[in-house]
């Protein structure tokens, strides 16, 4: 009962100090003449990763790598299958090819990236530092691009920060900002406390914890802005904020937990003499194949369905939604009766 309501208050927590921070952060942009397009590609883009990012960074500093890359590779799954799944089942959902050809071929850049990261266990400080500095030149050359031009993609911005039409007196704004950041520093320990506990339960791996029930946690920022873009008629707006989230989660998440807190995703591997070395090679990480595949899949997935008439509909994104659920049975050994297993 317990880990249950550590892991049921965690959710509350991001979700709520997700929303409040967000909505305080544009607040406090709008009173100092802060454009939408900045808004929306800058502050919209980090508030709603930023559950993603404290919770690693708990995580790591507690020892749970695991937990820590499980929550930033199921996060990015999660936000294409699960997040823009149930967005276009929700509403259609239009794919401009301008937006696909820039963000969607800088996320599936960075997402090799991270595969290589992956196979080279590159999670040092200097690695750490290059995705950081990677990302501040995306974000700079992301606004001068748009601001050149009356660009598709920053047409998508622009609609994420009207998503959040209100401007709260300063005092206000400070408190939402403020009551946000704690909330979702509180979830994100909740949340990791909670995780550990159910792997020790249930006897599964952190990573498989990380890869649902903290990237389920952690998206749900993603998720809500996606409803409500959806239910406002724009549903196009779920498509930029997913591109830019996962882009976020490889270089900005990862590079601040590196830079923060080194790590290897290699685990101990006991030798038949009794040694206890280190294992070099994926097989024996924290990250498994299949996550990586999957990973590869929502990607494949989402050009494939956005290129077929320029649009994902409400087929496709039930698709995603049955892919999301298979993915999440099979890590969790429940397709195990039917002769399915990793």
């Amino acid at each position: 009962m317990i880990t249950l309501a550590l892991i049921l208050g965690g959710f509350v927590c991001l979700l709520l100090g997700g929303e409040s921070l967000v909505r305080g952060a544009v607040s406090l942009a709008r009173r100092f003449g802060v454009s939408e397009l900045i808004i929306g590609l800058t502050l919209i883009g980090f508030g709603t990763s930023l559950p993603e990012l404290v919770t690693s960074l708990q995580a790591l500093s507690e020892g749970a790598v695991g937990l820590s890359i499980g929550n930033v590779v199921g996060s990015n799954i999660a936000n294409i299958m699960l997040v823009l799944g149930a967005a276009a089942f929700f509403t259609p959902i239009m794919a401009s090819a301008k937006t696909l050809r820039r963000d969607g071929l800088i996320m599936a850049g960075v997402t090799l990236v991270l595969v290589g990261l992956f196979w080279f266990d590159g999670f040092t400080r200097l690695t750490g530092s290059v995705l950081t500095g990677i990302l501040v030149i995306y974000l700079i050359g992301s606004v001068w691009l748009d601001r050149r031009g009356k660009s598709a993609t920053g047409q998508l911005h622009v609609d994420e920060a009207e998503l959040f039409e209100e401007t709260d007196p300063l005092p206000v704004a400070l408190m939402l900002t403020l009551g946000g950041i704690l909330g979702v520093v509180f979830g994100a320990r909740f949340l990791v406390a909670g995780g550990t506990d159910a792997a020790r339960m249930l006897g599964v791996s952190e990573t498989v914890i990380g890869i649902s029930v903290l990237a389920i946690g952690t998206s749900l920022p993603e998720l809500m802005t996606s409803i409500i873009a959806a239910r406002r008629g724009k549903a196009d707006v779920a498509l930029g904020n997913v591109l830019g989230s996962n882009i976020f989660n490889i270089l900005g998440i990862l590079g601040i937990t590196a830079i923060a807190y080194p790590f290897t995703i290699h685990q101990p591997v006991i030798q038949p003499s009794g040694l206890v070395e280190m294992s070099t090679t994926i097989a024996n990480s924290v990250v498994s194949w299949t996550d990586i595949a999957a990973m590869g899949l929502s990607v494949l997935l989402l050009f494939c369905f956005a290129a077929t008439g320029r649009q994902i509909g409400r087929g496709e994104g039930a698709t995603l939604l049955a892919c999301y659920a298979a993915y999440i049975a099979l890590r969790f050994n429940l397709l195990a009766p039917f002769g399915v297993t990793l």
